[in-house]
């Protein structure tokens, strides 16, 4: 569900043309969701460490016919070879809810990496993240909300400056678990927090806020 609240988060900048990446890509559903709303001079490049995911979202982006418009590379987000700096107008992350060496760890690879953080900080992502960004360009991010302070503090001493924030709630009367969260790149101050969205009602239905990430219009 994150994967999916995450791309309907985000915002394509204005302008005839725009350049995104996704950091940790997967199986590249962020990346394929985006290029499918986003029409247009829409490009995107996902990142992903892990070659068979990477062969994963090769496959799934032409078996949508996105090839023109979504790539996708395999490699370490810490390598600064790999990608141009100053060149994205947005980048896209789902990090690793854990720092490594922290929480228990799982047995199976693909599963530490994405969720265990084994290869990378939040600090390493927000590094990645300054770099890769023009001046001005937005950074969109998903996140554990109880991990919400180090995380808002890794991007502002890159200078990725919080301006829109909204927490997830399991239902009503339940603390938040998730928040979404949009960064500008040597952005001003001045955060708005949107309401709160709520991904089951009192009866554990899923609620119509919910249902419109899974339209194309997002929750935007």
């Amino acid at each position: 569900m994150d994967t999916v609240l995450l791309a309907s988060w985000v915002r394509r900048p204005s302008g005839r043309r725009a350049s995104f990446v996704e950091l940790g890509a997967a199986t590249g559903a962020v990346s394929l969701m985006l290029a499918l709303r986003f029409s247009g001079n829409f490009r995107i490049v996902g990142l992903e460490i892990q070659p068979d995911l990477v062969a994963l979202a090769e496959r799934n982006g032409r078996e949508n016919g996105l090839e023109d418009r979504v790539s996708f590379l395999c490699g370490d987000l810490r390598d600064t070879s790999l990608l141009p700096s100053d060149a994205f107008d947005g980048l896209v992350v789902n990090p690793p809810y854990e720092e490594p060496g922290r929480g228990r760890t799982s047995p199976v690879e693909a599963r530490s990496i994405a969720r265990q953080g084994s290869r990378c900080s939040v600090a390493d992502v927000a590094a990645a993240s300054a770099r890769l960004l023009k001046g001005r360009g937005r950074f969109f991010a998903v996140f554990r909300t109880d991990r919400m302070a180090a995380f808002i503090g890794a991007v502002l001493r890159r200078g990725l400056v919080p301006k829109r924030l909204r927490l997830i709630h399991p239902r009503p009367l339940k603390p938040s678990n998730l928040f979404l969260i949009e960064c500008v790149k040597g952005g001003g101050e001045g955060l708005l927090v949107e309401r709160p969205l709520f991904v089951h009602d009192e009866e554990g239905n899923y609620t119509p806020e919910l249902l419109r990430a899974y339209e194309p219009e997002g929750l935007n």
